[in-house]
């Protein structure tokens, strides 16, 4: 057994202490793979649930999909090999029968189980085909002593054992320091336990605490860890936004205000009064000297592109270059059009680089973003390969930031960090998101970004229709887009999958294409999807804007950037398989023009409860800050936050959409700690957030 010294934190004395683990152990690897190294480590690792195993009932008693402890004598047991090889046995209370199964089994286990034996076994019940049965059951020794207070079962790895984990937490806490954290008037205003009782009830829980508070995380000791971890979190937000303003960016004021004041005159449209606010705020940032990190939010439709443009031109204005990423190769290429469109007639130099670019024109764009001759990149996840060297980044801005993960961000501004003398210069940040962040999201982890948010549509805009349409009504679905055509009109129709899927058995892209191909004789039907080569998407999408083709069959690709006012009608087939930022992304897609638009959700029945809540939802509010808010209710925060792909942990023990409250008390008590307790900040955030802090930046 790996024992545990008391790095990091106060023994109790030196009797208490522990030889270290021989370096390099099994055990000692296993828990170093779960991330406990310290004392203070282990003491946070808190169950995942708990068993009860104070009390054996009788098999009578016993009822499927509940977990039961029951003795017995076993009466028959025996391999059997059909359909395969497995361990079959029975056992016998007086009050009735019950089956035990493994599948795989060691020869001690088949001993465990001989006929004659009176065993204890503990596991789920369930139906099987003579009654009620356990599969893979815990057995021991009948007759032995019960605990008298629940089992704490833990996060765990392959190869390491409860009874292990257990032994290791228990000698942590041995000399683990457990001394509270925060000042007592903190705990008292929000009535709270102390720490050490916390860990304590939760590692080894009392025969007289609620099963029922302890599973669903409302017990007292829960609340007091949900609080720390909220605490640390917003301790550790206002402290890496303390951090950047130490940090050292050159200002963006703009050394003339020609190029902004240009892009201005040239516009063809009209600035909303939420647009010019926006611009306003992320300039004031830009003319800082310490990088700005500013989330811009703005639902679909609503003109984040523009505002993108006007950071960049006072960037540029300031001789700096301008970095704009986007997640597909759709997306970056409708930016580089309008961009193009909207800057190169102010002589500003536009650089395009994706992973699809042939070698020749790879490196041509590569020599421009080195030699500083290409004042603005546009481009995907290429601009953060190693080969790409900028000559002077002063702004980077991410769009839709939730689809990169956290180290691609982090990449990106690196392109710009430089060196005056002993100080590190690092780029601006602006980040968009057409996917609006919930209240107690943005609190919990945006808390260290400032945050502008475009309220409000451009005038001539009109709220999109959905309706809820079932695929039997597929006709009707059709007659509605001749309608449209022969209006002058365009229309989307959106599937999930490019090829058949047995599994799903899916509407496919492909196949439905070719069906509306016959189906609409007259009409110019077009297909795009995500494994057509950049070339050819781009002529589909340059031809559906062209208006020489009248229906795109599309799947998700077209889910985000692209803008073709003249589409007034979206089908979505199977849109109980989508996600409901996916759904309102691409409702987003029509309602761009002065005309009524219509965005029909086709399903197929039955739905599932999840499904109906989705749908009911985008039927409901097109208000994008309320399908999010019903979205996180759904999914949880990781998609909001792009991390799911970065396997960083979000939070352990509190929910953001359950704990509401507590986050709020978190975040008031956390500038409290950083003014008046600035040492018990220090302490909580050592307890907390050792190592974790390292993706803040992005």
């Amino acid at each position: 057994m790996v024992a545990v010294t008391a790095t990091g934190g106060k023994a109790r004395g030196p009797a208490r202490q522990q030889p270290a683990a021989k370096s390099g152990s099994l055990i000692e690897r296993k828990l170093l793979h779960l991330g406990l190294r310290d004392p203070s480590d282990f003491v946070v690792h808190l169950p995942i649930r708990y068993e009860d195993e104070t009390q054996v009932r009788p098999i009578l008693s016993v009822y499927p999909g509940a977990p039961a402890q029951v003795e017995g004598e076993v009466i028959r047991s025996e391999v059997q090999f059909r359909p395969r090889r497995q361990l079959h046995a029975v056992i016998d209370d007086g009050t009735g029968q019950l089956a035990l199964r493994w599948l795989n089994f060691y020869p001690s286990q088949q001993k465990q189980v001989a006929e004659g034996k009176r065993v204890r076994v503990r596991g789920e019940v369930r139906s099987g085909f003579g009654g009620y049965e356990m599969v893979h059951p815990r057995v021991t020794v009948a007759g032995a002593a019960l605990p008298d207070a629940l089992t704490p079962v833990y996060p765990t790895t392959d190869g390491l054992s409860q009874a292990s984990l257990r032994k290791a937490i228990d000698q942590a806490l041995g000399v683990a320091d457990l001394s509270d954290t925060l000042p007592q008037e903190i705990c008292e205003r929000y009535g709270l336990i102390p720490f050490a009782e916390a860990i304590r009830v939760l590692h080894h829980p009392p025969p007289n605490v609620s099963y029922n508070q302890l599973i669903e995380r409302g017990h007292p000791a829960w609340t007091r860890i949900k609080f720390d971890e909220l605490l640390a979190q917003q301790l550790s937000l206002a402290a890496a936004r303390a951090a950047r303003r130490r940090q050292r960016a050159r200002p963006l004021a703009g050394d003339r205000g020609d190029l902004v004041q240009a892009l201005l005159r040239r516009l063809p449209f009209t600035l909303t009064a939420a647009q010019e606010r926006v611009i306003g705020e992320i300039s004031r940032d830009l003319s800082r000297s310490f990088p700005m990190h500013r989330l811009l939010q703005g639902d679909v439709g609503s003109g984040k592109t523009i505002v993108a443009a006007f950071a960049a031109a006072q960037a540029i204005s300031s001789k700096s270059q301008v970095a704009i990423m986007a997640p597909t190769e759709l997306l970056a290429e409708q930016h580089f059009q309008k961009l193009v469109g909207w800057l190169e007639p102010l002589g500003i130099t536009v650089a395009w680089l994706t992973g699809s670019l042939a070698a020749k024109a790879r490196k041509a764009a590569g020599e421009a973003i080195e030699s500083g001759r290409a004042q603005l990149v546009i481009g995907t996840q290429a601009l953060i390969q190693d080969k790409v060297s900028f000559a002077n980044l002063g702004l980077v801005i991410l769009d839709e930031q939730h689809r990169f993960g956290v180290g691609q961000r982090l990449e990106l501004s690196r392109k710009g960090e430089d060196s005056e003398g002993s100080l590190a210069m690092l780029p601006h940040q602006l980040s968009m998101s057409a996917t609006p962040i919930p209240r107690t999201l943005a609190m919990s982890f945006f808390a260290d970004l400032d945050v502008s948010v475009i309220d409000e549509l451009p005038p001539g805009r009109r709220p999109v229709l959905t309706k809820l349409v079932a695929d039997t009504r597929r006709d009707e679905v059709l007659g509605h887009v001749v309608a449209e055509v022969r209006q002058g009109r365009q229309a989307y129709w959106v599937c999930p999958l490019v090829e058949e899927s047995e599994a799903l058995q899916l509407q496919t892209a492909v196949d439905t294409h070719a069906r509306l191909v016959l189906a609409l004789p007259d009409m110019h039907v077009g297909l795009i999807h995500g494994r057509l080569p950049t070339a050819a998407k781009q002529q589909v999408m340059q031809d559906f804007r062209d208006g020489a083709v009248d229906l795109l069959v599309a799947t998700t690709v077209i889910e985000v950037g692209v803008d073709v006012p003249n589409a007034s009608l979206m089908i979505i087939e199977h849109a109980e398989r989508f996600g409901l930022a996916q759904l309102h992304q691409l409702r987003g897609r029509v309602g761009r023009g002065s005309r009524q638009s219509v965005c029909v959700l086709m399903y197929q029945a039955p739905l599932s409860a999840v499904a109906r809540q989705r749908l009911r939802a985008m039927y409901e509010t097109a208000d994008g800050f309320e399908i999010a808010r019903r979205d996180l209710e759904q999914r949880g925060p990781g998609e909001f936050l792009g991390v799911r792909q970065s396997g960083q942990e979000l939070l352990r023990f509190a929910s953001i959409e359950t704990d509401a409250m507590i986050v709020e008390q978190a975040q008031e008590a956390a500038r409290d700690l950083r003014d008046r307790y600035p040492e018990h900040a220090r302490a909580h955030l050592q307890r907390w957030m050792r190592g974790k802090q390292d993706f803040l930046r992005s």
